[in-house]
């Protein structure tokens, strides 16, 4: 047999384990459907709602964005994190919330509809029952000192992402730059993402979870 013959099983073998290890490396950080209540962090993700409405509310005609409502920074969601990755859609026996339950979230949340998705795909996953989940994300998003500049931001500018931040941070003593993050999206800032522990104290985020945005010239649209 010729010896390059012999070696073609041997390459096989190695091809087969490459690709099986670069299948691995190229797995999501998320799963789906881990066991309730399995977390090491909580991430509190606040929503610009200006540019939320340029980039997908107006088109979808959201309440959220009637003229008639002036939100800034509103509750995107309380999610439970992992130091790498984060679980989602968890098992759990925990009712779900009520219609009540979710509509009573839109003064922070903007609507029902993401209370009920966020309880769906991270809520479960906190291991708690629905009324006290969103309980537990109302009391973290009033631990957080929104800075007083937004609340006057009435006409669009553009910024350093950097300064969005910065304003956090002044505004929350006790807060560090590997405590928050800021993320864009299609020109704009995005969200302030802010890292918390179980009993919902400022903590390190975790290493995926720091991925600040380095757009020098964010937009803000102003508030309706």
């Amino acid at each position: 047999m010729h010896p390059a013959a012999r070696l073609l099983p041997a390459l096989a073998l190695v091809t087969t384990l490459i690709a099986a290890l670069l299948t691995g490396l190229a797995a999501p950080a998320a799963a789906e459907g881990e066991r309730a209540g399995d977390f090491d962090y909580y991430v509190l993700s606040l929503s610009w709602s200006p540019n939320w409405c340029a980039v997908e509310g107006d088109a979808r005609e959201a309440d959220q964005c009637d003229p008639r409502h002036d939100y800034g920074w509103t509750l995107h969601g309380l999610w439970p994190q992992n130091e790498r990755g984060w679980p989602s859609y968890c098992r759990t026996g925990a009712r779900d919330p009520s219609r009540r339950m979710t509509a009573a979230m839109t003064d922070i949340m903007g609507s029902s509809g993401l209370a009920w998705h966020q309880w769906k795909k991270h809520g479960r996953c906190s291991g708690l029952a629905a009324d006290t989940y969103f309980d537990t994300a109302r009391e973290a998003y009033g631990a957080i000192t929104v800075p007083e500049v937004f609340g006057k931001l009435r006409k669009s500018v553009r910024l350093p992402a950097a300064v969005v931040e910065e304003a956090f941070l002044q505004a929350n003593p006790g807060m560090d730059a590997d405590m928050i993050t800021v993320t864009c999206k299609a020109d704009r800032i995005q969200e302030v993402r802010i890292c918390m522990d179980r009993d919902l104290g400022l903590r390190r985020c975790g290493a995926d979870t720091r991925r600040d945005c380095r757009m020098q010239g964010a937009l803000m649209d102003g508030i309706r």
